[in-house]
């Protein structure tokens, strides 16, 4: 029980840490293209509330289809699918809140989101490597 604690306090620690690394880096990063700093703020926040939000309702989704298939292995094309259904409801949620807060075109908007998708892949990637070096996962003996 106290391994079920710990993963899940750790995960929430990482969860946390995660989005607001996310959300100043992301802030600065527009404020460094040239976008206000309110707005800038107002996109990182939002982006951050809606990839979490998506996030736990596609998995939802995609783990209630996944129980109803006959093979219930997480295959390398199944978690294709999954990564490619994540990030392009992520696109089609954030668009029109990056477009409308920034005052810039759908087109423009894109361009930017196709630019944060491109960034987040190096940052999850690196953020999810140096957490478990200063905090390794529990590996259960059971």
């Amino acid at each position: 029980m106290e391994d079920l604690v710990s993963q899940a306090f750790r995960r929430i620690v990482y969860v946390i840490s995660y989005e607001l690394i996310a959300v100043a880096l992301t802030t600065l990063g527009l404020v460094v293209l040239g976008f206000r700093g309110g707005s800038s703020g107002i996109v990182a926040v939002a982006a951050s509330t809606v990839a979490v939000v998506w996030n736990y309702v596609w998995t939802t989704l995609f783990e209630a289809w996944e129980r109803r298939q006959d093979s219930q292995t997480r295959t390398l094309p199944r978690r294709m699918v999954h990564a490619l259904g994540f990030e392009g409801g992520l696109v089609v949620l954030l668009l029109p809140i990056v477009a409308a807060t920034l005052r810039v075109s759908l087109v423009h908007a894109f361009s930017l989101e196709v630019g944060l998708l491109a960034f987040f892949l190096v940052y999850t990637f690196v953020f999810a490597w140096l957490f478990d070096r200063l905090w390794p996962p529990i590996i259960s003996s059971t």
